[in-house]
C-alpha cells in the first residue's frame, strides 16, 4: 500500500514524528479551530477538546496506521478504519472536510519539526495521510448509502424514565411519521442539539432496547465528573428535554454488533453506562432464541447506579442458558459480589466469543481475564464511548 520509498522515509522518521504527535496535534487543532471556528462549534465535541482526549486519539489512531503499514505492507487496518469510519459517518463528516485537515494538519508538522521535514519527508507523510483518509472517505461513503444518506431526522420524545438519579432513557418516534429503519444491537446513533449559546453540539449514544414498533430508545448517563468538563449535551438532555420535546438524530452506526449463530457462546461484559448496548444485545438474544451460553457480567458503583438494571436482568432470564455476575463497590446485594469485576471464578465456555463495554481500565482488565481463559483475542470486541483512546494505544 504504501511506496517503497515512503515506507523507508516514514520507518526512518516515525520515531521523531510519533514523539511529537501530541505538540503537533495540539497546533492542529489551535490552527484549525482558529480558521473554521464553526467546526469546534457545531462538528467538534468541546469537552473532548477541553481535556486533550481527542487530541491523544487523533494522534495515536495516525501513529498505529502508521506503523500498520509498515509492519503490514499488504494488509489494511479495516477493523481500526471501520470504528473510526462509522463515527465519522454518523456525525455527517464530509469528504472535503478531509483536504481542511490535511491543510491545518501538515502545517502544524512543519510548525513543530521545523528543518526536519524535508521535500521527502513532507510527501511521505502525504502518501500515509491520504492512504488513511480516501479509505476512510469510501467506507464512509458506503455506510452512508446502506442508510440513505447522512440526513438528520426530527425525532419526538414520547416518554422519559428515570433509570437512577443520573441515567434517563429517552423514548422517540419520527415527528415525521415516516418509518424507522431497523438496527442491529450495540449500534448508536448520534444526537444533535441546540445549546443555549448557539452551538449544535453531537453526542453518540447507544440504542439500550426495543421499546415498540417505530420507535428508538437511548439511555443518557449525565456527566459531572470531578475534575473533568461536564456533559454539555447530557446536562441538557437531562434539564431541559421532556415529553413533547424535538431532537434530531442521525440513522443507527456502529460495529460493535453480534456476528454469531444461535449455538456461539457468549459473554457481555459491561461497567457503568456501558450497559446500555449489551442491554440491547441481551434483548436480541432473547428475542432470537440464542441456545448456547450466555455469561452476562456487570460492574458498578452500588445496586443503586445501575442502570437499566431489571431489564438487564429480565432479557438474560429468558434465555436458555445464562448466568449473570453483578459486582458492586458499595452496597452489593446477597447473590452479587462486591468490590471490582474478577473473573476468577466465572466460568467461560470453550469458543466463547466476548462483548465489552465501559471505561478502559475495566476492559483492558477484562479483556487480560478472559485471555488467561483461553479466549481468543480475535474474540474480543469492545465499545469506547468518546475517543479510541485504546485503539491509539493509550490509557
Amino acid at each position: 500500500m504504501l511506496s517503497e520509498q515512503s515506507a523507508a522515509t516514514v520507518r526512518a522518521t516515525l520515531p521523531a514524528v510519533g514523539a511529537a504527535l501530541d505538540t503537533i496535534t495540539e497546533r492542529f487543532y489551535t490552527g484549525l479551530f482558529a480558521a473554521h471556528p464553526e467546526l469546534l462549534r457545531d462538528l467538534f465535541n468541546r469537552g473532548n477538546q477541553a481535556s486533550g482526549t481527542q487530541r491523544r486519539a487523533l494522534a495515536g489512531s495516525v501513529a498505529a496506521f502508521a506503523t500498520h503499514l509498515l509492519e503490514h505492507p499488504g494488509q489494511r487496518p479495516d477493523a481500526m478504519l471501520g470504528r473510526i469510519a462509522h463515527k465519522h459517518a454518523s456525525l455527517g463528516v464530509a469528504p472535503e472536510q478531509y483536504a481542511v485537515v490535511h491543510e491545518h494538519l501538515f502545517a502544524a508538522i512543519a510548525e513543530v519539526l521545523g528543518d526536519a521535514v524535508t521535500p521527502e519527508v513532507a510527501a511521505a507523510w502525504d502518501e500515509v495521510y491520504w492512504l488513511m483518509a480516501n479509505a476512510l472517505i469510501a467506507v464512509e461513503q458506503r455506510l452512508r448509502e446502506e442508510r440513505g444518506g447522512h440526513i438528520w431526522r426530527p425525532w419526538e420524545v414520547v416518554e422519559r424514565v428515570a433509570e437512577t438519579d443520573d441515567v434517563a432513557t429517552f423514548r422517540l418516534r419520527p415527528a415525521d411519521g415516516g418509518p424507522v429503519r431497523e438496527f442491529l444491537a450495540g449500534q448508536y446513533v448520534s444526537v444533535r442539539v441546540a445549546l443555549a449559546d448557539g452551538a449544535r453540539q453531537i453526542r453518540q449514544y447507544s440504542l439500550s432496547g426495543v421499546p415498540g414498533p417505530g420507535l428508538r430508545q437511548i439511555s443518557v448517563k449525565r456527566v459531572h465528573e470531578t475534575g473533568a468538563p461536564e456533559g454539555e449535551v447530557s446536562n441538557h438532555l437531562h434539564a431541559r428535554v421532556r415529553v413533547g420535546d424535538v431532537l434530531e438524530l442521525s440513522e443507527p452506526y456502529g460495529d460493535l454488533v453480534l456476528d454469531c449463530g444461535p449455538d456461539t457462546p457468549l459473554l457481555l461484559a459491561s461497567a457503568g453506562i456501558g450497559v446500555t448496548p449489551m442491554t440491547a444485545m441481551l434483548a436480541h438474544l432473547a428475542d432470537s432464541g440464542h441456545r448456547a451460553p450466555v455469561t452476562v457480567v456487570h460492574g458498578d458503583r452500588s445496586p443503586a447506579t445501575h442502570a437499566l438494571r431489571a431489564d438487564h436482568q429480565a432479557y438474560a432470564d429468558k434465555l436458555p442458558d445464562a448466568a449473570v455476575h453483578l459486582w458492586y463497590e458499595q452496597d452489593a446485594p446477597a447473590g452479587t459480589h462486591s468490590g471490582l469485576v474478577d473473573l476468577t471464578g466465572v466460568t467461560v465456555a470453550p469458543g466463547t466469543r466476548a462483548y465489552l463495554c465501559g471505561p478502559l481500565p475495566f476492559m483492558r482488565a477484562v479483556r487480560t481475564q478472559l485471555i488467561a481463559k483461553g479466549v481468543a483475542p480475535a474474540g474480543i470486541h469492545y465499545e469506547v464511548f468518546g475517543p479510541d483512546l485504546w485503539l491509539a494505544g493509550q490509557d
